[in-house]
């Protein structure tokens, strides 16, 4: 690894290979390409664990769980080009400490997500204010994740058939959404909000910025963030803040609890909740369900009834 074009043309090498296996690599791919600059600008011909490190823990106070992240991505990087060239290093593994990989759910209750909202109706222009209303409902009422919904085309929405469809998604999977009526409404009229406002698209997305793109993941984080805190939404301990990603949970969450309201057979629905929610496995939903009292109070107290021998 003599130089920096040897060493970023290795990366393409590594990047299209993992993604040739399946990977997506977005996170990725952005981190090591801003590492190679790194050590392009240190004089650093291959990754070393001095360097991994110094780089690792940029910016300072980030959090060990962020560090975490980023070296592992090194670490990858770095195997692969050991293999290729064994004087480059192989980095020892918890080198950082990382805590808890997932944060506890936000469960959004019904008046949180109405007031989250009346916040959006207020961003301006009225095209970001349609559009991160219809964005929030999106994903209150249909369990999809964010990346998602940021990749939906106008075409994806059959308004005939009620039905979303999610293309390439994680693990490369796609699948039919249904949706209730009053939905597939709502987005016709943010749709045709949208048309009149941006009359030439400037991309096929179905929701789109003030601007006609297609909406970037950081910024729909960031928005976010401030409308809850308008909303007066707070976290709840230090690893339960709102996030947006939480609306998912609050989907999964909400149709379980429907079903136990119902005396329904749950463990028979869960497979059908796994394959909307597009998990390729239904423990990954039960995990969801782990944060809701309500539903843990529930499920406890049909297991009392069985116990005792109760219908």
């Amino acid at each position: 690894m003599s130089t920096r074009r040897s060493l970023r043309l290795e990366l393409d090498h590594y990047l299209g290979l993992r993604r040739a296996l399946g990977f997506k690599l977005h996170n990725v791919g952005r981190l090591l390409g801003q590492f190679v600059d790194y050590l392009d600008e240190h004089g650093v011909h291959a990754p070393t664990t001095e360097s991994a490190l110094a780089w690792a823990t940029l910016p300072a106070g980030a959090s060990s769980n962020w560090r975490a992240i980023r070296l592992s991505a090194v670490r990858g990087f770095a195997a692969y080009l050991h293999s290729i060239d064994p004087s480059v290093e192989v980095l020892p593994a918890g080198l950082i400490h990382r805590g808890p990989d997932r944060a506890t759910p936000y469960l959004y209750s019904e008046p949180e997500i109405l007031a989250l909202m009346r916040e959006a109706a207020g961003l301006r222009p009225q095209l970001r204010a349609a559009t991160y209303q219809t964005l929030i409902g999106l994903l209150a009422v249909s369990g999809l994740r964010v990346g998602e919904a940021i990749a939906l085309d106008s075409a994806d929405l059959d308004i005939d058939s009620e039905l979303l469809v999610v293309r390439h998604t994680k693990f490369d999977k796609s699948r039919l959404v249904p949706l209730h009526p009053s939905t597939i409404e709502a987005l016709q009229r943010y749709r045709d909000l949208r048309d009149r406002t941006r009359s030439c698209p400037a991309c096929p997305a179905l929701l789109v910025s003030s601007t006609g793109a297609r909406l970037l993941h950081s910024n729909i984080g960031l928005t976010f963030t401030r409308l809850a805190n308008q909303a007066g939404i707070t976290r709840r301990s230090a690893s339960c803040r709102p996030r947006i990603h939480d609306l998912r949970h609050g989907f999964a969450v909400s149709t379980v609890l429907d079903w136990y309201r119902e005396d329904a057979d749950v463990a028979a629905m869960m497979p059908r909740l796994s394959t909307y929610l597009g998990h390729t496995d239904p423990k990954h939903t039960y995990w969801y369900l782990s944060a809701a009292p309500e539903l843990m109070a529930l499920a406890g107290r049909r297991l009392d009834a069985h116990l005792a021998g109760h219908p």
